[in-house]
C-alpha cells in the first residue's frame, strides 16, 4: 500500500490526464469523477514498482481506460439514465471551434478516441501507444490515419495534423 504522500503527488502530477480520458469514454462529470476516484485508489492499493516516471503514467493512462471500458459494460450503467439526460448542465467549453473538435473526437469509436488522446494530447509516440493499449505499432499508425480521416469528413477540412 502506498503512502498517503505517494498519493497525493501522482494526484497532481496525473489528475488532469486521467479526467480527460474519462471524460472522452463516459461524456459524464458524475461517472468522470467517480471513475477518478476509483483509478487513485486502484493506485494507493497497488504496491507494484513503477520503472520509470513513464511507466506509471502509461500505467495511469491504462487502468483509466480500462475502468472506463468496464463502467460503460456495467449492468448498473445499463439500468440507469445519466443525469446530463435528465439536464442540460454539460461542461461548457469556451470556443466554438475546440466544441466542434471535442464533438467530433467524442463522436469517433473508442478505439480511434484512445489512440487519438494518448497521440495529440498526451504526446505518446505509436510504439508507446500500442503497448498501452496493446496493438503492434503500425496498428496504432493505422488507427491514427483512419482517426484523421473520419475526423477530416466530420469536420469538413482538408488538413488535420
Amino acid at each position: 500500500m502506498r503512502s498517503e504522500h505517494e498519493v497525493n503527488l501522482a494526484i497532481e502530477k496525473y489528475a488532469d490526464m486521467v479526467k480527460r480520458i474519462c471524460f472522452l469514454h463516459l461524456k459524464n462529470e458524475y461517472d468522470t469523477e467517480d471513475i477518478f476516484q476509483n483509478i487513485f485508489i486502484k493506485y494507493l492499493l497497488n504496491d507494484g514498482e513503477f520503472e520509470s516516471a513513464e511507466h506509471e503514467k502509461a500505467w495511469f493512462a491504462r487502468v483509466t481506460i480500462n475502468l472506463c471500458k468496464d463502467f460503460l459494460k456495467s449492468a448498473f450503467r445499463k439500468h440507469t439514465v445519466s443525469i446530463d439526460c435528465l439536464s442540460e448542465n454539460t461542461p461548457e467549453v469556451q470556443e466554438e471551434e475546440k466544441r466542434e473538435i471535442l464533438s467530433a473526437v467524442l463522436s469517433l469509436p473508442a478505439k480511434y478516441k484512445n489512440a487519438v488522446y494518448l497521440h495529440y494530447f498526451e504526446g505518446y509516440t505509436a510504439a508507446e501507444i500500442g503497448k498501452i493499449i496493446g496493438k503492434k505499432e503500425n496498428s496504432v499508425y493505422t488507427l491514427l490515419a483512419r482517426a484523421r480521416e473520419k475526423l477530416r469528413k466530420i469536420l469538413g477540412g482538408d488538413e488535420i495534423e
